[in-house]
Order: C-alpha cells, then sequence, then structure tokens
C-alpha cells in the first residue's frame, strides 16, 4: 500500500514529462525554436539592411511574441525534407512551402497560415518577353533564399543571377543588368502600385503558386488549440499590412542605393 502511495505520484510524474507538449518545453527555455526553409543571415553594423525574400521570419517572432517568448530560427534540412528539424526534435514548429490543401501524416499536423503565393516575373514596360518561355537566353534577377531559384533555368533555360535580396534583384531590373525578377506575386502586386514603379510593371502571370504552412509533430490538444489561436490572427488585415511594410521597405532600399551616392 505504502509502494502504490509512492510509485503513483511518481508515474503520474513522468507521464506528465513524456506528454508535455512543445510550447511547454519552449516556455521553460523562453524560447520557440521555429524551422525555416531560408535563415537570413544576421545583422551586422555597417552591412545594408535588407528586406528578406520571404515573411517567414515575420511570422515566426509574430508567433514567438504572441506566447511571450524569443524567436530562434533554424534552417529547414534540404530537398524538401522539412520535417527533419521536428523529427530530431532541433525545432519545436517548421515554416516551410507546400502544395496548397496538402494535408499532414500520421503524427504532423498541418496548420494554415493564410499566405499563398507563385512567382510572378515583372520587366520594363518595353520588354519583349510576353511569355515565360520567352525567358530562355535572358538574365533573371531572384533573390537568396526565393523558391524560384534554380527553377527558372531548369523550367524555360533562363539564366539565372542570384542577388543578395529582393532590392538587389530589384535594383538589377532598374539599371538593367536583368532583364527581369522574379519574386512572390503577393509582394509584387503590392509594389507595382507604388508610381515609381510604373515603368517597371510589365508582368507575366504567377506560376508554381504554394502556401505557407505551420508544422506541428507530436502536438497534444493543447498546443494545437494554441497554435491554431495564434494561427487565426494571421487574418486578411494582418497580411495586408505585411505586404504594405514589405513593399514599401523593398521599394526604400531600392530608392536609396539608386539615388543616394555611396558617401565612402
Amino acid at each position: 500500500m505504502k509502494l502504490d502511495r509512492l510509485f503513483f505520484p511518481l508515474l503520474l510524474l513522468v507521464c506528465g514529462s513524456v506528454q508535455a507538449g512543445v510550447l511547454d518545453a519552449a516556455r521553460q527555455a523562453g524560447v520557440l525554436r521555429v524551422g525555416l526553409d531560408y535563415v537570413p543571415p544576421a545583422y551586422k553594423g555597417g552591412m545594408k539592411f535588407r528586406t528578406p525574400e520571404s515573411v517567414d521570419t515575420v511570422l515566426a517572432d509574430d508567433l514567438a511574441a504572441q506566447f511571450k517568448l524569443k524567436s530562434d530560427y533554424l534552417k529547414n534540412a534540404p530537398g524538401g525534407n522539412a520535417m527533419q528539424p521536428l523529427k530530431s526534435g532541433r525545432a519545436d514548429v517548421v515554416l516551410t512551402l507546400a502544395p496548397e490543401g496538402e494535408a499532414g501524416d500520421a503524427d504532423t499536423v498541418v496548420i494554415s497560415t493564410g499566405y499563398r503565393a507563385g512567382g510572378m516575373a515583372i520587366m520594363r514596360t518595353d520588354t519583349t518577353i510576353r511569355k515565360w518561355d520567352d525567358m530562355k537566353g535572358r538574365t533573371v534577377c531572384v533573390s537568396e533564399g526565393s523558391p524560384y531559384v534554380g527553377t527558372l533555368a531548369s523550367r524555360y533555360g533562363a539564366i539565372e543571377k542570384v542577388m543578395r535580396a529582393p532590392a538587389d534583384s530589384l535594383l538589377a531590373v532598374r539599371t538593367g543588368q536583368c532583364d527581369a525578377a522574379v519574386h512572390d506575386d503577393s509582394m509584387m502586386k503590392e509594389l507595382l502600385k507604388l508610381p515609381e514603379w510604373k515603368k517597371f510593371s510589365a508582368q507575366l502571370a504567377p506560376v508554381g503558386r504554394q502556401a505557407l504552412v505551420l508544422k506541428v509533430r507530436g502536438a497534444d490538444a493543447a498546443d494545437l488549440a494554441a497554435l491554431r489561436q495564434a494561427a487565426g490572427r494571421w487574418d486578411a488585415a494582418f497580411w495586408a499590412g505585411v505586404r504594405k511594410k514589405w513593399s514599401n521597405s523593398v521599394a526604400f532600399e531600392v530608392y536609396l542605393d539608386q539615388n543616394v551616392p555611396d558617401c565612402h
């Protein structure tokens, strides 16, 4: 009887630790570890600030902030194996691109972030490029971390020029170094609303549309409810604000490099 009294609380303690959700572990550490397809280089003094290609970091930071945690970015495994950081326990959650409507497997839950995009090409209005196949032999700019890196060369025979960030890619189009730049249509459509992009508003319809999703492995019911509630904040108004901030920031970075001489 005495052994039962001692054993039962111990059993509860062990089971509780086994069943503890990823958010419990994150709260104990004070950090939410988020796997990303691309982790932007850390900003260092003296560097030109650049807005990254993807909005993954925006979501990672917002998700962590909702739980009053710091965010820690981890690189997802290459080759589309985004689940590797989850399976190894390195990441608590993963943000990754996936085909629209993809469902989770037996031990993975997929939560929508509300963000979907395809690759859209923008060019000078006097371009002779009228369709994607016209990209053959033409220089096309993309930026680091873009899901379109490699696809334009393999599908259309384009000569890809990988730049550090969207601002560098778009500046190269404005200065004639590239015939086109390919980025998410969700962001490009917002950018093209700005009057200074009128002469560079020729475009090709987006291709390769994918959804940005949040993946969780082995989450308990409380975790899933909390994460779904957090993702519910990413509504149309949230994304409208993200697109506006992204496009204005990138446009300003292009403006500074194109119009302000280097004082050094």
